[in-house]
């Protein structure tokens, strides 16, 4: 199947970037929230964005201008119907994403196929609240998604070859690397970083260091880009601990406990980057 329009669900960090990528690659897009004042942000992060591109001259004012061009938004979930792929990027709620994914079931034709940008959720279980388990796919890109290249292709216990081979080249036609994995919780990216990121917690709990050097020791020792702690400010506390509740619900075993100070520090409201605190503060961007 050729895929020529795509609709996106949710307008937040994940959804607009998965829109601007799309819209750049020469899709139209629909991208659709739940407020007008969500997807006016979007808009405006993903112009922000593409300038950002022009001005490294990794793309021409012309093609960003063609690419914002390609976007259209919506209040109302009917305007998927036409959408020949619907992707899912709202809130890590398992709840909420079947009750997107039932509803849109009744709205989108017949043929089309459905994607979850979720990344740790069961793929069978938000399958199985629609009538096209077969036509249902994890699409899970990376944040930031117009720049990290890969993207896990999540197959559920139904998903067809054919609905895999489709999703495989549409994320080849973004200029994305797709890796195809089965469905475990928390796949393969998640299941790798997220208990590091845990333990890295665990360290700071039990005062082996100070956050500064535990992020240190992972920057200059392992070559990463950022600390583990810097990291998971910059993920949000709620999502690392809803990630690492999958995981411990999933597999049932210790080594996926969620660090009592995670715990704590969400329960508190200090969820990293977008609250302004969590292991470290930033000041400038406190909402």
């Amino acid at each position: 199947m050729e895929i020529k329009s795509v609709a996106i669900i949710g307008s937040g960090t994940m959804g607009n970037g998965i829109a601007h990528v799309f819209a750049l690659s020469g899709f139209s897009v629909l991208l659709v929230d739940i407020r007008e004042e969500y997807l006016q942000n979007a808009l405006k992060t993903i112009q922000k964005n593409l300038e950002r591109q022009v001005k490294k001259e990794i793309i021409t004012e012309e093609s960003a201008r063609q690419a914002l061009g390609r976007i259209a938004t919506s209040i109302s979930l009917e305007d998927c119907k036409e959408s020949e792929v619907v992707i899912e990027a709202v809130v890590e709620d398992l709840k909420i994403k079947k009750d997107v994914f039932s509803r849109l079931d009744r709205i989108s034709k017949e043929e089309a196929i459905f994607a979850t940008n979720t990344s740790s959720l069961s793929i069978t279980t938000l399958a199985a609240s629609t009538n096209r388990p077969q036509q249902f796919i994890g699409m899970h890109f990376m944040n930031p998604v117009p720049v990290m290249k890969l993207v896990e292709i999540i197959r559920g216990l139904t998903t067809s070859d054919e609905t895999c081979r489709t999703i495989i080249d549409l994320a080849k036609q973004l200029g994305k690397v797709p890796v195809e994995v089965n469905d475990f919780p928390g796949f393969i990216s998640n299941r790798l970083l997220m208990p590091m990121l845990n333990e890295a917690m665990f360290c700071l709990m039990e005062g082996v260091a100070e956050k500064e050097s535990i992020d240190t020791v992972m920057k200059l020792g392992m070559a990463h880009p950022m600390g583990p702690l810097e990291l998971a400010d910059f993920i949000g506390l709620d999502v690392c601990l809803a990630i690492m509740e999958v995981l411990y619900a999933g597999f049932r075993d210790s080594k996926y406990r969620p660090c009592p100070l995670l715990v704590k520090m969400v329960s508190a409201g200090y969820l990293g980057r977008k609250t302004g605190k969590g292991f470290y503060e930033y000041p400038a961007e406190k909402k």
